[in-house]
């Protein structure tokens, strides 16, 4: 009986088996994707990686460093805020440089204040003073000369009466007074002539260095407040309060690097957005020429592609480093900047910084008169 249970148990167990493995082994129906891939929309049309930019006449996305290095004390925006040219977008602190702004504002001050005391010059008071020392001098002078006379009349009369010493000394005074008077009297004409031109020249200078000093240090303050140079929004604010920024940017700690401290662009609501396509070298022999050259893109995640007119080819082959920042190639590969615009299709959402899937190719990608249509895949 035990024999038959076993067997029986056995039995049921490879029975069970085969059903599993005939159940593993039916082929089963895939789900159906969330989205088709892009596709070729034309035979001959090139594929590109393409990065979604704000719409700029020239150039890219404005990629905002400070001037000064310090800590940041303010941040004055928010991403995606709208703002206009020289709105203040971060505040460095600048306690330092307003200490220095305001000690050569002072210098310059003191420098004025020299050159208007040279300017005035004479003084009255010293005037008086230098006129007074000359009238001084001459009744000296008149008291000698009359000292001496005496003597001289007393020694014409009688030549004992007067030694000959007293009356050298007399004659000596005289001498020492009129040369006092003449000092005195060349001093009173140097303090009528006033400041001498060349003290005056000196002192301009000097003034003239500390106010463009005070200038400089007054710009350099401004520094420490960045603002907006054109108007458009923010799309990344890379920065927070005490932080350190310097004109390299601002340290990322996630990618060890620096990044710009603010980045700005023109915003979506201006109507046009931009993607910039890198066409590999081996490809650009291939590539239609300007008047001709459209493209469609595909924006990943979703089934929606949209036509691009031409805005420029930048004529600068680069090497292909551009969406990763980082050379992974063992040989040099190199890319041409090829930038469409764009209108943002109703109910899709575009953001700049964003990869896309972009085939360019001629006349036939896609119809220029209607840039703003869109092509669902199903």
């Amino acid at each position: 009986m035990r024999n038959k249970i076993i067997f029986a148990l056995v039995g049921l167990g490879i029975l069970g088996a085969l059903v599993s493995a005939y159940l593993h082994a039916r082929p089963s129906n895939p789900q159906p994707p969330a989205f088709a891939p892009a596709s070729n929309p034309s035979g001959d049309a090139i594929f590109a990686n393409g990065i979604v930019e704000s719409y700029q006449a020239q150039g890219e996305n404005i990629n905002i460093y400070p001037e000064v290095a310090g800590t940041v004390a303010k941040v004055l925006v928010a991403e995606g805020q709208a703002v206009t040219r020289g709105t203040p977008l971060v505040a460095i602190d600048d306690s330092v440089q307003r200490a220095v702004e305001s000690q050569q504002e002072a210098a310059a001050a003191a420098a004025l204040a020299q050159l208007n005391s040279l300017k005035a010059l004479p003084r009255a008071e010293t005037l008086e003073v230098s006129r007074a020392q000359a009238e001084m001098a001459a009744a000296s002078l008149k008291s000698a000369q009359d000292q001496l006379a005496k003597q001289q009349r007393a020694f014409a009369l009688d030549p004992h009466s007067v030694s000959r010493e007293v009356l050298d000394n007399e004659i000596n005074a005289v001498k020492v007074a009129k040369a006092n008077l003449d000092v005195v009297t060349k001093q009173l004409e140097l303090v009528k002539a006033g400041a001498w031109v060349y003290d005056l020249q000196n002192q301009e200078r000097q003034y003239d260095v500390a106010t463009r000093a005070a200038a400089a240090a007054q710009a350099l303050l401004a520094k420490y407040v960045v603002k907006a140079p054109a108007d458009g929004v923010v799309l990344s604010v890379q920065t927070t309060i005490g932080a350190y920024v310097s004109p390299q940017g601002a340290y990322n700690a996630y990618t060890q690097g620096f990044d710009p401290m603010v980045v700005m662009g023109q915003s979506a609501s201006a109507g046009y957005m931009a993607v910039r396509c890198y066409i590999d070298e081996i490809l650009i022999p291939r590539l239609p020429p300007s008047d001709q050259l459209q493209a469609r893109m595909f924006i990943r995640g979703s089934s929606i592609s949209v036509p691009m007119e031409l805005v420029r080819v930048q004529p600068y082959v680069s090497p292909k480093i551009q969406l990763s920042n980082q050379r992974q190639e063992k040989v040099d590969l190199r890319v041409l900047p090829v930038i469409f615009r764009f209108v943002p299709p109703p109910g899709a959402r575009v953001y700049p910084g964003e990869l896309v899937d972009v085939y360019v190719g001629g006349k036939g990608l896609s119809a220029p008169s209607d840039p703003t249509a869109t092509t669902g895949r199903k």
